[in-house]
């Protein structure tokens, strides 16, 4: 018989973790649900997935990035970036070229068909996106930008 586990006792310490008002947590929901409502746009087009999108998009604002760079400025794993590229390249919609006379590094750009999947699927995200911030008002729109800035880092 698998012995039982008494709980701790309730302390501010010990508390279960109500994920509902886990900081953490609810930017993850808010961000997997406003993805997935971006995603649904372009994936039913292009059936392409958002770990694709992401990459053509960074690539879009940062031609010639590594692979390494992408998976900075995305801060996604790098397996996903490397498998993302890997499927991108072989579609035809990134180019991976070697950076000068160095074949360790290779320099990623759109291709024209990238870019022109690039140029339908941005302004759907963007309209999405005003969407969303129609909710907030003026001061609201100034606030969340103010503290998502400070929360990553950008903003004293």
């Amino acid at each position: 018989m698998p012995a039982k586990h008494k709980p701790a006792p309730v302390t501010a310490e010990h508390a279960p973790l109500q994920l509902e008002h886990f900081l953490p947590y609810q930017l993850s929901i808010l961000s997997n649900t406003i993805s997935q409502a971006i995603a649904s746009d372009y994936q039913s087009r292009y059936d392409i997935p958002m770990t694709e999108w992401r990459v053509m998009a960074v690539l879009a604002r940062f031609e010639g990035l590594s692979a390494r760079e992408v998976a900075e400025r995305t801060a996604m794993d790098k397996v996903a970036v490397s498998r993302a590229l890997a499927r991108l390249v072989e579609a035809g919609r990134v180019n991976r070229a070697t950076h000068g006379g160095d074949r360790r590094r290779s320099v990623l750009s759109l291709t024209d068909a990238g870019w022109s999947m690039h140029n339908e699927v941005a302004p759907m995200a963007r309209m999405r996106e005003r969407e969303l911030l129609a909710k907030l008002d003026a001061q609201e729109r100034a606030w969340l930008t103010r503290i998502l800035d400070k929360l990553l880092g950008e903003g004293g």
